[in-house]
């Protein structure tokens, strides 16, 4: 059997952004040969990659990039599995240099977006297998977005980076455009007027004031009127416009605050990392019983 120095290990870690014992073991396998425990490892971590391809990733970043010009700009949504992989600098960074191949590729679907090429010359795909290799947990790519300003584009990602922004606004100050887009993260509107909120929203707010109403005894022309204001105060809610600016003193709307400025808000998008997907729930208690048992 070879003798697999520390500093066989070492450099072999290095090569492959992999873990101590995983390179000890390829490099016993190999007999110390270190171009084959590479190689070793490169087979099996492609391996690791597809069996991580079946894990839920409901964890994960907002990625952002925006022209220089403010003309064009794109958002993404990476997933990875846990949040001490959202937190890794090397994961990040892909979130933001997805964002501009986005931009600046405008890929018509997933596809074509695995295809793109990255500043460093490698696919987004091919980036992404590497870091599944290295990391060792399931990535994927959720959702992007790609804008194009009729204004001037302005972006917005809280501090953990789970929540993300990208708003167009025409008019005003850089500031203010900023302080929307915190806005829009903070109180997370559906849409920028009450003509973008869709009918079945709107029919299924009415149908609980109704129903509030009626437990309440009122009827006729008085309950119709009720029903009528429970319904717009819930839609100004529910819309960018009729929400209380948070930054203020609760009585100016945002639609007052860029009326005062002379600006208009052409569309939004808001990012909620993991929004929708189902994240699994680990019954420890469960888990540390079965072990137990075997």
């Amino acid at each position: 059997m070879a003798d697999i120095s520390a500093s066989m290990v070492m450099e072999l870690r290095q090569r492959t952004g992999l873990g101590m014992m995983e390179c000890k073991k390829a490099l016993t396998e190999t007999g110390g040969d270190l171009a084959k425990a590479e190689d070793l490892l490169r087979v099996k971590s492609g391996a690791k990659a597809s069996k991580a391809a079946d894990r839920i990733a409901a964890e994960g970043v907002i990625g952002l990039w925006v022209a220089p010009d403010a003309k064009t700009g794109a958002m993404v949504e990476l997933n990875c599995e846990t949040d001490f992989v959202a937190k890794n600098d090397d994961f990040k960074a892909f979130a933001a240099q997805i964002a501009q191949v986005v931009a600046r590729d405008n890929p018509a679907d997933a596809a074509a977006l695995r295809n793109g090429k990255l500043a460093s010359g490698e696919t987004v795909e091919a980036r992404r297998v590497a870091l599944v290799q290295k990391i060792g947990e399931n990535m994927t790519v959720r959702r992007f977005v790609r804008r194009a300003a009729n204004g001037a584009l302005a972006s917005y990602v809280h501090t953990n980076s789970k929540v993300g922004v990208l708003i167009d606004v025409q008019g005003g100050e850089t500031q203010l455009a900023k302080d929307v887009a915190m806005q829009i993260a903070a109180m997370k509107p559906l849409a920028v007027d009450k003509a973008a909120i869709a009918g079945d929203v709107i029919a299924k707010e009415r149908e609980i004031a109704a129903a509030q109403v009626a437990e309440e005894g009122k009827t006729g022309d008085m309950a119709a009127k009720i029903v009528e204001g429970k319904v717009n105060k819930a839609i100004a809610q529910m819309t960018l416009l009729g929400q209380a600016f948070v930054k203020g003193d609760g009585k100016q709307t945002v639609e007052q605050l860029l009326k005062a400025a002379k600006a208009t808000v052409h569309g939004f998008t808001l990012y909620v990392v993991g929004e929708g997907i189902e994240k699994r729930k680990d019954d420890f208690a469960a888990e540390v019983a079965a072990m137990a048992k075997a």
